[in-house]
C-alpha cells in the first residue's frame, strides 16, 4: 500500500487536461434575465410528440437535469395546452396524430408560440410525406421557428427557445 502510495505522490498525474468547451448556450443570468425582460414571468412549455423516433425528447428530458436547470431560469413544461404559452412540437405529424396537434393547438390560449425541433419537425426529416406521414410541422399548423438538428443538442433547444422569444417581441 504505501509504495503505491509513494509511487502515486512521485508520479504526480498522468492524464491530460480537461478540455473546456466553447460557450454556445446562454447562461443561466442572461436566459433569466431575458426571460424576465421580454416575457415577464415564467415560461409555460407543453411538449406534443407528434410520431418522432424519440431522439429529441432524450434531449428535451436532458434540459430538465440539473445541469440546465429550466426551472431555475423560469421555464417549465406543463400538462395542459390552457397553461401553455410556447408548444414545442418533435417528429414528422403522423396521420394519427394530425387532429390531436390541431387540438391542442386550437386549445393554447393567446399569444401562442409554436417550435419545432429537429429535422424532422422542420421539414419531415427521412421520413419526408408519404402515406403515414404529413411532413413537417408547418403542414399543420402555423410555426413560429425551428431548431435543426437529428437531434438537437439541449443547448440547441434551449437558444432556439430563447431566440424565438427575442425574434417574436409579444409580450404576454
Amino acid at each position: 500500500m504505501w509504495n503505491t502510495l509513494s509511487r502515486m505522490l512521485h508520479t504526480g498525474l498522468l492524464t491530460e487536461p480537461l478540455s473546456v468547451p466553447a460557450q454556445t448556450a446562454p447562461t443561466l443570468e442572461i436566459l433569466q434575465k431575458d426571460l424576465l425582460e421580454i416575457f415577464g414571468r415564467a415560461l409555460c412549455i407543453r411538449h406534443v410528440d407528434a410520431g418522432s423516433c424519440n431522439g429529441c425528447e432524450l434531449e428535451i428530458q436532458a434540459l430538465n437535469n440539473p445541469y440546465y436547470n429550466l426551472e431555475g431560469a423560469g421555464i417549465k413544461f406543463v400538462a395542459s395546452p390552457r397553461h401553455a404559452d410556447l408548444l414545442l412540437v418533435t417528429g414528422p405529424v403522423s396521420v394519427n396524430m394530425e387532429e390531436a396537434l390541431k387540438r391542442t393547438y386550437d386549445a393554447m390560449p393567446d399569444p401562442k408560440w409554436v417550435l419545432a425541433i429537429g429535422d424532422c419537425g422542420a421539414c419531415g426529416g427521412v421520413f419526408g410525406t408519404s402515406y403515414a406521414s404529413r411532413g413537417g410541422v408547418a403542414n399543420i399548423i402555423p410555426v413560429n421557428d425551428t431548431v435543426l438538428g437529428c437531434p438537437p443538442s439541449p443547448a440547441s433547444i434551449l437558444g432556439g427557445i430563447l431566440q424565438m422569444i427575442r425574434s417574436t417581441g409579444i409580450e404576454a
